[in-house]
């Protein structure tokens, strides 16, 4: 396909609260809520001309970075038009095919980054795939499955497990485990074509801003799964927060909520789903039954003393510089920034990660239940 580009609206102004939800059930990586002080980035956006008007400060140096240089109907067989991306800017992302909205790149560099934040979930789990106490699996479904990386770790964990992964873009590799296949283009927002009771543990990550009805997600979850299966539910927050006021309003960093909120607006999708506890709720709705949580503390950049929460801030930081533009070009876009003004963010971004100055932190979620009957 041409170059095109995602049609522009006036943004909303967006609320930016604590993170929503219930207390977690399972003891998350770090306090389960933020301190009484913590700050969060401010409930609206910064008009595009701000950072082409707010020089690099020579201070912000890349002396302390801890990286670096920047790292360059439902169901359908593969075809030609499912191969036609849209082209952005000179990066590629999901065609205007059904009801899909993704907002991320889907390019090889992207896909790289994608890889990082892989690795940065399973260090927030400990190590682990999931949470849910699943056990002997012998079908399982990896909703929106990326490059394929979880569903390959799956597929190699359980040998004796049918591994299902699906996602709008064909972009998973073909040397895979023979117990996996990538064989489904599918747009989860259609209608699930599975069959009833079939999947043992349905995997669904970072989806926000993909999907117009949760609660309906999880109900065709629901219906594949057997009785006594699990859906998992993984997904993070773009706010931002910080303990020690570090964190000025109209820096870049406080600003990445913002712009993905009202972005979110501009395409009719939330990324709040975090923050409104939107998980749990969508699962009590699907039926789902004992329902726990783990929210978990992420820290962006190796800021912090804590080795934990040092390790994890290190490769939170080097997921989003791998591929900045990948992660805001299609929202900037559609907010009606010009290519020059979505750079000069970068630029400020960047610099603000490296220099280590702003505390910062973010939360992911996890949410499992369970389908009744065993």
């Amino acid at each position: 396909m041409g170059d095109t580009e995602p049609k522009s609206e006036k943004p909303a102004a967006a609320s930016n609260t604590e993170p929503g939800g219930t207390s977690a059930a399972v003891a998350p990586t770090s306090s389960p809520a933020s301190p009484v002080r913590a700050t969060p980035a401010p409930a609206t956006i910064l008009p595009p001309e701000h950072w082409e008007q707010v020089a690099l400060r020579a201070d912000d140096d890349d002396a302390d970075s801890t990286l670096g240089d920047d790292a360059a109907t439902s169901t359908a067989s593969i075809s030609s038009t499912i191969l036609q991306y849209r082209t952005i800017r000179g990066r590629t992302f999901h065609s205007e095919i059904g009801n899909a909205q993704y907002w991320g790149a889907n390019d090889d560099r992207h896909n790289d980054a994608l890889d990082v934040l892989h690795h940065l979930f399973t260090l927030s789990l400990n190590d682990e795939l999931y949470l849910a106490p699943i056990s002997s699996p012998q079908n399982a479904l990896d909703i929106g499955t990326g490059t394929g990386i979880w569903a390959i770790d799956f597929a190699d964990k359980f040998p004796e497990c049918a591994v299902t992964g699906t996602d709008v873009s064909p972009i998973q590799p073909t040397w895979i485990p023979p117990n996996l296949k990538f064989s489904e283009i599918d747009d989860c927002t259609q209608e699930w074509t599975f069959g009833a009771d079939k999947f043992d543990f349905v995997h669904i990550r970072y989806l926000l801003g993909c999907i117009p009805d949760w609660t309906h997600l999880f109900k065709q979850a629901f219906a594949t799964l057997k009785p006594g299966g699990y859906l998992e539910s993984y997904e993070g927050s773009p706010n931002v927060y910080t303990d020690d006021d570090t964190l000025p309003p109209t820096s870049a960093i406080a600003q990445w909520g913002p712009l993905f909120i009202n972005g979110g607006k501009a395409i009719g999708r939330s990324f709040t789903i975090v923050d409104d506890g939107v998980q749990r709720k969508a699962m009590e709705e699907a039926g789902f039954v004992d329902i726990e949580e783990k929210r978990i503390k992420v820290p962006s950049g190796g800021w912090s003393k804590d080795p934990k929460e040092k390790e994890l801030g290190i490769w939170a930081q080097h997921a989003v510089e791998s591929d900045i533009e990948g992660f805001i070009l299609f929202l900037t876009t559609t907010l009606g920034w010009t290519k020059e003004q979505t750079g000069v963010y970068i630029a400020h971004m960047r610099k603000e990660l490296r220099s280590l100055k702003h505390h910062v932190y973010y939360y992911q979620k996890v949410v499992w239940g369970k389908k009744p009957g065993i």
